[in-house]
């Protein structure tokens, strides 16, 4: 297994998604999170693997100095795009995370880390290049796919013979995540370096709801209902996504 980086098609479902319930809901929950989180003040910020530049986009809105690192060229094309149509300035850097430690010379204040980590052939050789591009006393913003979600979906569906096979991975050119990640195995990776400050539950009923339920509910009703239980200590660990926000030891 290798990393993966995403193609034009990878792209367009991007896009897709945050066209839609899910992308809102997502950017929702981190946003109120950092909002939460962050100073009010001006931070250096760099977003690894950045994709769309959805997030950095709206950092970069609220004053922050933003610089993406995506592998991808369409994707970074996309965010590129994005960023000229609001007139809003940038640093891009195309290259994986494993360029950046010779490509950036100082830390940030602030590091995205979002829907990475599933992605990579090892999630936990990412976390002490992290650790070093984060600034002493910054923080890092680390969201990613929960494996516990998958397998709680796949209970629902009564795919019981997947469940036994541990056949949690997407495979080939399938856009579910090739490694989800188990938070309690995830947390101990992270205990060396790192303190675990806020943990939310990104999507912790949506992607449960049957479909007739979701396409009768208003967006504004579904942000108000996530943002109200994405902490909540029964429901945050379902969230399709976690993001824990994090300081450096």
């Amino acid at each position: 297994m290798s990393d993966r980086h995403f193609d034009e098609l990878a792209t367009r479902f991007a896009e897709k998604i945050y066209g839609g319930a899910k992308g809102a809901i997502r950017l929702a929950v981190l946003q109120a999170d950092l909002a939460e989180a962050l100073p009010d003040r001006p931070l250096r910020v760099l977003d690894v693997g950045a994709g769309l530049g959805h997030m950095s986009l709206w950092l970069a809105g609220r004053g922050h100095d933003v610089t993406l690192a995506e592998p991808a060229e369409p994707m970074l094309e996309g965010a590129r795009q994005r960023f000229a149509e609001a007139g809003q300035r940038a640093t891009f850097i195309q290259a994986p995370w494993q360029e950046l430690l010779g490509r950036l010379d100082q830390p940030y204040d602030l590091v995205l880390c979002h829907a990475v980590l599933e992605w990579l052939a090892e999630p936990g050789a990412i976390l002490p290049v992290l650790h070093q591009l984060t600034a002493k006393g910054g923080w890092l913003s680390l969201a990613f796919y929960n494996k516990d979600a998958l397998i709680y979906r796949n209970l629902l569906k009564g795919h019981f013979r997947k469940l036994r096979k541990e056949r949690f991975a997407g495979e080939g050119q399938s856009l579910t995540p090739q490694r989800p990640l188990d938070p309690r195995e995830l947390a101990t990776q992270l205990g060396e370096h790192w303190q675990v400050e806020s943990r939310s539950g990104v999507r912790v009923f949506h992607d449960y709801m049957p479909q007739e339920f979701q396409a009768k509910a208003e967006l504004i009703d579904l942000l108000e209902m996530e943002l109200a239980h994405r902490h909540h200590p029964a429901f945050a660990g379902l969230g399709r996504y976690l993001h824990w926000i994090c300081r450096p030891l």
